[in-house]
């Protein structure tokens, strides 16, 4: 990772906004839905728990498409790998971006929208957690397929500063499935618990 690092301008104001971005994106939908689950204060305010998550699922699509143009401006503001500069890089990089893009779509197509967009933290439920492609085939497949897309864009560019980019990705999603994954599990858990049917 460090030869990585001689292509890269880390006090780029690109460069800097794309770290921004992916960082804070993943903190903010985390922080927001824990707030959510603990107090309701969203449902309330929107006076149902389904519009305050279409609210949140909205503007984390906008914050994703934010991310996705600082770090595209990112990658273009900085020198391009004349090793990956090549077609068969390229179609390379089109391949991880077209498994990425599968792994994504077929996640929501799986979830719903709430289930996509942190419903459960709304208590809105599903009747079981969802086991059908992609999740049967990868944990996470929306985090996963998200990271190879941003991988598929940074080879498809000959971008080290992408690839560079493309590893914070995964470290963040990394960070947010180990704090997300234990309360996704718990309210599943009691959810098929026979106390939770009998109620």
């Amino acid at each position: 990772m460090t030869w990585l690092l001689g292509y890269v301008d880390p006090s780029d104001p690109c460069f800097v906004a794309a770290i921004l971005t992916i960082t804070f994106n993943p903190l903010f939908w985390n922080v927001v839905a824990r707030w959510e689950q603990k107090t309701r204060k969203l449902s309330r305010a929107f006076r149902s728990p389904y519009l305050a998550c279409y609210s949140l699922g909205a503007i984390i699509l906008l914050l994703n498409v934010l991310r996705s143009h600082c770090f595209t401006q990112a990658m273009l503001s900085q020198p391009k790998m004349e090793s990956l500069d090549n077609p068969t890089a390229y179609r390379m990089g089109l391949a991880l971006l077209g498994v990425g893009s599968t792994f994504v779509l077929s996640s929501f197509f799986a979830l719903g929208f709430t289930g996509t967009f942190l419903g459960d933290y709304f208590g809105i439920l599903k009747e079981a957690r969802v086991t059908t492609f992609p999740f049967n085939v990868l944990d996470n497949p929306m985090y996963w397929g998200s990271t190879a897309n941003y991988l598929g864009w940074a080879v498809m560019h000959a971008s080290p500063t992408g690839l560079l980019l493309t590893a914070v990705v995964a470290l963040v999603y990394m960070v947010a499935i180990l704090y997300e994954e234990p309360f996704t599990t718990q309210i599943y858990q009691q959810q098929a618990s026979p106390s939770h049917k009998r109620s």
